[in-house]
């Protein structure tokens, strides 16, 4: 399988794009300057995309196995209704954060990166109330303040846009995670197949969504 989406068609000639995984936009040096070398021998054309990573488009079909050989990354998307990316702030570069979230986020994205969900889900994760990375339009979002831990879910831009709910403050990290946990499962177990976390929560209700996902999350 290609990981390539079709682009643009000029003229009967077809262009595709691909994503490599960047683990919370974070990236190396050497790693981003084989994505440019990669990029230039195959006439690519880079955009850092809202969703912390790097698109390589302007490409051939035929060129794309290639392509991923020689990055020897993974594609940021492997199935389209699953974890697409967990987003996260610089936190631990940043002088506003209230605790170094880039480790939640990276335990949030060695657990849910790719697991395929009823339909295509979203991870932010940031280290203070300003958000950044649009966490209040992820379908879960996990924001660290001064008293503690933030999680809200149902977050959508696009074409149908919702403000997030906020499930509980005041949590501590490792809170924040089982409540993580029992979001994806409740919806997992519960929605619809195609069904967005927020049109879930508002089948439901919020208050019904919040008894079942907060089972347990408080008890030490």
């Amino acid at each position: 399988m290609n990981f390539g989406n079709l682009q643009k068609v000029i003229d009967g000639k077809r262009t595709y794009g691909i994503t490599p995984h960047i683990p919370g936009g974070f990236i190396t040096t050497d790693t981003m300057q084989k994505i440019v070398d990669v990029a230039k021998r195959y006439n690519g054309v880079l955009k850092l995309t809202s969703g912390q990573r790097v698109l390589i488009t302007n490409l051939k079909e035929e060129d794309l196995p290639s392509i991923w050989d020689e990055l020897g990354m993974e594609p940021a998307v492997k199935s389209q209704n699953s974890v697409k990316n967990v987003e996260m702030c610089p936190a631990g570069y940043c002088k506003r954060s209230k605790y170094n979230t880039i480790g939640t986020g990276m335990k949030l994205l060695r657990k849910y990166q790719w697991m395929e969900m009823p339909c295509r889900t979203k991870i932010g994760v940031a280290g203070c109330r300003n958000a950044c990375g649009s966490v209040y339009s992820k379908d879960v979002g996990v924001i660290a303040d001064k008293t503690g831990f933030i999680v809200t879910v149902g977050g959508s831009a696009g074409y149908n846009p919702r403000m997030a709910d906020i499930v509980i403050q005041d949590i501590t990290e490792n809170q924040a995670l089982n409540l993580v946990n029992n979001i994806f499962k409740y919806y997992k177990e519960a929605a619809e197949p195609g069904e967005k976390l927020g049109f879930f929560i508002d089948r439901v209700g919020i208050i019904k969504f919040k008894e079942e996902v907060l089972k347990g999350v408080l008890e030490d």
